[in-house]
């Protein structure tokens, strides 16, 4: 996909001086509902109100959305308020009657990214739409799915496009319901400078009390917005409770935001280029101490070897994870840094060994 400029143009036309806003319940749940918190944010820094239709549930009988009449209400709050409106949508069905219904922003949801035939299917009942149309990442950190959504849209022409960053599942127990891997989203953004990122911070957070802590790192590495759950009643909505914030802790949220210069003056540069210069100097003597970590690793390989001993010690893996973990935490550390940090090292280590065992 080439970086077409073209692309962007839709995010420009806003004219805004802060950043792209989506907001709304994860679910519609009634008319009044929709009405009260449309009302409740016409007035904010939202441009797009957002409300869920269809929900996909990972088992059944759970609450799978109200279906087309949620439609008929998101016109009626288009009509009253005059914010554009946005939802999920997974099946050509479901474009058919958000256009039929003049959705004017519609995103494919994870799940949804993960099915490439579901992707083609979407991109093929769109075809040429001017509307706003978003790829959330998928599920998994897979960079090349996520990226093959936004091709299959685009190759059917439609110019209106961006990225949704959700994070991604993990077995994992982390603070996060879904972990960011900003590095991911941080190399597309690379890619593709000029296609729109957007956070979603309900999402990766799973918790509304995290979401001002998220947003903020996103709007501190360039994102262009953010799409935030808002209920009026959240601890009684219908789905996805704990992530969802009231309209006016919303606005809260977005006034305590810190936005960013992208650039500074010369003295600022100046500082930045010998940091900068400071930090390439550290980083190859990082790397240098990781190769001389291996050449290790490989001596220990051979002993191994040499003894019929086989590749992975529990006890001795468990021991450098918590001391490493204990240091890491006086040098002001996290330890989901140095848990992450050191079990790539310890994946390193044991396919140099296994090569060896091996070879």
């Amino acid at each position: 996909m080439e970086n077409n400029k073209e692309m962007r143009n839709w995010l420009d036309a806003f004219k805004l001086n802060h950043p792209f806003v989506i907001a709304g319940p994860c679910s519609a749940e009634t008319e009044e509902q929709v009405l009260k918190i449309a009302h409740e944010l016409k007035d904010s820094d939202v441009s797009v109100f957002r409300a869920g239709i269809w929900k996909p549930r990972t088992r059944p009988g759970g609450f799978e959305g109200i279906g087309e009449i949620g439609l008929k209400w998101l016109k009626k709050a288009k009509e009253e308020t005059g914010l554009l409106m946005g939802t999920e949508v997974a099946t050509a069905a479901h474009c058919k009657l958000a256009l039929e219904y003049d959705i004017d922003v519609l995103w494919v949801g994870a799940r949804t990214t993960a099915n490439p035939f579901a992707v083609q299917e979407i991109a093929d009942t769109l075809a040429g739409t001017d509307k706003i149309v978003l790829v959330k990442n998928p599920v998994n950190p897979d960079m090349a799915l996520w990226l093959g959504g936004v091709e299959r849209l685009h190759m059917a022409g439609i110019k209106n496009l961006g990225v949704i960053h959700r994070g991604f599942s993990t077995y994992e127990k982390t603070k996060y319901r879904n972990i960011p891997e900003w590095q991911i989203a941080i190399e597309l953004q690379n890619k593709f400078p000029d296609l729109p990122l957007i956070i979603d911070p309900s999402h990766i957070t799973g918790n509304r009390n995290m979401i001002l802590e998220v947003t903020q790192e996103a709007l501190d590495l360039n994102y262009d917005g953010m799409i935030i759950e808002t209920h009026n009643d959240p601890d009684n909505a219908w789905s996805d409770a704990a992530q969802q914030v009231t309209p006016d802790a919303l606005k809260q949220i977005l006034k305590d935001l810190k936005i960013r210069k992208v650039s500074g003056d010369s003295d600022f540069e100046n500082k930045m280029t010998k940091l900068r210069a400071n930090i390439d100097v550290l980083d190859a003597n990082l790397l240098e101490l990781l190769g001389k970590r291996m050449k290790v690793a490989d001596e220990i390989g051979q002993v191994k070897k040499e003894n019929n001993v086989a590749v992975l010690q529990n006890s001795r893996w468990n021991e450098i994870q918590e001391k490493m973990v204990a240091e890491g935490a006086k040098k002001g550390l996290s330890e989901e840094f140095i848990t992450k940090l050191f079990k790539s090292i310890h994946q390193e280590s044991i396919e140099h060994q296994e090569k060896i065992i091996n070879g």
